[in-house]
């Protein structure tokens, strides 16, 4: 399903293979050939393209993070990708990409590259990915030539394989899906593809673990790419046997006007029988030489379908999720629909959009996977979405998911957190319209979905995934400067979720382990989190021996199932500064008064103090240290005026090497004022606005004027009567020269004035 590549070259072998095949594919596009690799009711990759591909070697590398939200890059691919979790650890997870590249992760957080899988042979794409109810993963893709597809398998998440073995015969688009039930048919493989001759589909099973296939099965009629298979129960007429009815539906017709047409098997894929065809479908944005385009990025409505193997009230259920312009015709824009079946594919209910963005007309919704979780019965569903764009050139993948059956989903949630140009004139695809990728995946555990796809965001075939639900992660500070003996706290943050509703545990550990003393965290108030947002508190404690120097503290935070997870670091620096034996504060009315004292003192420059009411701190005055002594010293601060409300006050300490440390943080709270007061302006000088604050006591009348320096009023601000409370007002001297005023303030029996100064 290729049509042109991108390549990174590291020698002048590399730089000529390369040129060779830009050459080969410019050359290729301009010819008109009767050929296959031409047809637009064919998604295989170009006979070209396969003999001269040189497949991108992944990387280990961290997660894309954007305002606290993870995407995990798993490197560059060539599109297609899909993915599978195993059903025995949630942690375990595998994603395949064209034309063979491979990542695994056994934590849910650190993806490993495969480079190539062996397939004893060469591999045409289009890789589908499996595990069966005992953990064993399957891994297809179709053989070059183009006569079938293989299978591998491993027992260990993808990081052994056992030998490739034939699976089923045909010439284009192949799918898998394997019973993870206990049922009569638990661990049957079942797997579907487009004929040799293109006048059908076929359908082939294992019974034995991928050992051997057999195929029992063809539908015919003119087939378009994109027949699937699934497994569910069979409920219906007093049966409740699990894995009892396997699902195959093939999609031919029209490119523009597809029929699904839906068969069934109640005895492991033996025998079908068949239960509908059905019109739903027609054309996903534009006829761009006989194929389907979405801004010039090639796509089908290839029909999803999935079963609900949970014990839930819609156990047995069947769906069916496809992309369709709404309203129909060529040139509009598609939605997402989903419908569901209670007969086992005889008849469907009523479409009902997925996407739930307002004039859903305007935009973009295509590109569709769906999985329906074996645990719960949610049905999650993932797509591209231009909702974000006005000029529906750009897209972000959206998900939801349905707790209903499919008759309502919920929100609709922004998954990726970069957005990407559609037509990837860099990525390498080729074409008219341009081959992206045909299709990607979703799978879940319970609760919470991984899902995979092509993302365009850097002008390449980048490969990401991510979790869905899931929360965002933050830590402050992200630095810590620790004195030995000392203790330090940081704020571990959930400030947002994309539906998500579960616990947030956390865990930390601090690297490398010190020479001598130790170096201990913890949540002294807990660490889970179940309410968002929310943070809890990590306490990092040294030792008066510990080995100074630079350590990183590990967090991590994850969900009850171990997924989703997360990590964030922070940077640990232990020193010797400051040894603090007291920090409190007390009110003078609105005054602050800050006392302090130390123990002992190396290399003090002095210490900032700093305040905050909401977000960060801010400086607000500064004391100079005493250098370096051993005798107790002590300290005092005043913050004067300061407006009624909750704060936060700490010292920042800073040695003359330039190394720093935080204090504890204290809490003071003013209440309402209990003086008149009125602010020296700020900033001062200023040009042309400055604000001044003030309180007022009692209800009663104000006044706050300005004066020029022959004492004419140039400006009244304020004359009116006001209530008791604190006040701000913006003064714009916009009219006014530069110079020196006054203003004056009055309330009650209280009178003050201040000098400002306007610089222009």
């Amino acid at each position: 399903m290729i049509k042109s590549l991108t390549i990174v070259f590291r020698s002048f072998s590399s730089l000529f293979v390369f040129l060779f095949l830009v050459i080969s594919v410019n050359s290729f596009a301009q010819l008109d050939h009767p050929d296959i690799d031409q047809d637009p009711n064919v998604d295989q990759v170009p006979l070209f393209l396969r003999q001269t591909f040189v497949p991108h070697q992944p990387v280990d590398a961290p997660p894309v993070t954007v305002n606290g939200f993870d995407n995990f890059y798993l490197g560059i691919d060539f599109a297609e990708p899909h993915m599978s979790h195993n059903p025995l650890d949630p942690k375990q997870q595998f994603n395949a990409f064209n034309i063979n590249g491979a990542h695994r992760t056994m934590d849910g957080y650190d993806w490993t590259g495969s480079y190539a899988p062996n397939f004893n042979g060469a591999v045409a794409g289009d890789p589908v990915t499996a595990y069966d109810g005992a953990g064993n993963l399957y891994y297809q893709s179709m053989m070059s030539p183009i006569t079938g597809a293989k299978v591998i398998k491993s027992t260990d998440n993808g990081q052994t394989w056992g030998p490739a073995v034939v699976a089923i015969s045909g010439a284009d688009k192949n799918w898998m899906a394997c019973d993870q039930t206990n049922g009569p048919y638990a661990n049957y493989i079942y797997t579907s593809m487009t004929n040799s001759g293109f006048t059908g589909h076929n359908f082939a099973r294992s019974t034995d673990g991928g050992a051997t296939w057999q195929q029992t099965f063809s539908a015919s009629g003119s087939p378009l790419p994109g027949a699937m298979v699934a497994v569910g129960p069979n409920v219906l007429n007093g049966n409740n046997i699990d894995g009892g009815c396997v699902y195959f539906v093939t999609n031919t017709g029209n490119s523009f006007a597809s029929t699904y047409t839906f068969y069934r098997s109640t005895d492991g894929g033996a025998t079908f029988q068949l239960m509908s065809s059905q019109n739903f479908s027609g054309y996903v944005g534009t006829n761009v030489g006989g194929r389907n385009s979405v801004e010039n990025m090639r796509t089908r409505p290839y029909p999803f379908i999935a079963a609900d193997n949970s014990n839930g009230p819609y156990r047995g259920r069947l769906y069916l999720v496809y992309a369709s312009n709404n309203p129909a015709g060529n040139g509009n824009k598609p939605d997402i629909f989903c419908r569901y079946s209670d007969d086992q594919g005889a008849t469907w209910s009523s479409p009902v959009i997925v996407n739930d963005d307002p004039n859903s007309q305007n935009h973009h919704q295509w590109h569709p996977s769906i999985w329906c979780d074996i645990q719960t019965g949610r049905l999650y569903v993932k797509w591209m979405d231009t909702r974000d764009t006005p000029t529906s050139d750009s897209a972000y993948i959206y998900a939801s998911y349905s707790d209903d059956g499919g008759q309502t989903f919920v929100e609709n949630q922004r998954i990726s957190n970069a957005k990407m140009r559609i037509n990837c004139t860099t990525c390498g695809g080729g074409g008219t319209p341009r081959y992206q990728g045909d299709y990607d995946a979703i799978t879940s555990y319970g609760n919470v979905a991984m899902m995979t796809w092509t993302d365009f965001r850097s002008g390449s075939f980048s490969s990401y995934s991510a979790y869905f639900p899931d929360f965002t992660m933050t830590v402050n500070p992200d630095m810590l400067n620790l004195s030995v003996g000392g203790t330090q706290f940081v704020d571990v943050e959930v400030p947002d979720v994309t539906l998500y509703d579960d616990d947030v545990i956390f865990t930390a550990t601090v690297t490398p382990t010190p020479s001598s003393g130790t170096i201990t965290v913890d949540f002294p108030s807990g660490n889970t989190l179940n309410t968002f947002p929310g943070s809890v508190q990590l306490r990092v404690q040294a030792t008066s021996n510990v080995t100074l120097g630079s350590y990183t503290i590990n967090i991590e935070g994850k969900g009850p199932n171990a997924i989703p997870v997360h990590r964030r670091t922070v940077a640990l620096e232990v020193v010797v500064p400051v040894e603090l034996s007291s920090f409190t504060a007390v009110t003078e009315k609105n005054d602050v008064i800050l006392n302090w004292s130390t123990a002992s003192e190396t290399n003090n420059q002095g210490f900032e103090i700093q305040r905050r009411s909401k977000g960060e701190f801010e400086r607000v005055g500064f004391v100079e240290g005493k250098g370096t002594t051993t005798e107790i010293q002590h300290y005092v601060f005043k913050d004067e005026n300061v407006i009624p409300g909750v704060y936060n006050y700490r010292l920042k300490q800073i040695d003359f090497d330039g190394t720093i440390e935080y204090s504890p943080i204290v809490e003071v709270d003013i209440s309402q004022p209990q003086d008149y007061f009125v602010s020296q302006n700020y900033p001062n000088p200023f040009n042309p606005t400055t604000t001044i604050k003030y309180a007022v006591v009692e209800d009663g009348l104000v006044s706050l004027k300005v004066y020029d320096v022959l004492g004419n009023e140039v400006a009244s601000l304020v004359d009116t009567h006001q209530p008791a409370g604190e006040y701000d007002i913006v003064f714009d001297a916009s009219n006014l020269s530069s110079g020196v005023y006054y203003y004056q303030f009055k309330a009650g029996d209280f009178t003050a004035t201040k000098k400002l100064i306007l610089m222009k």
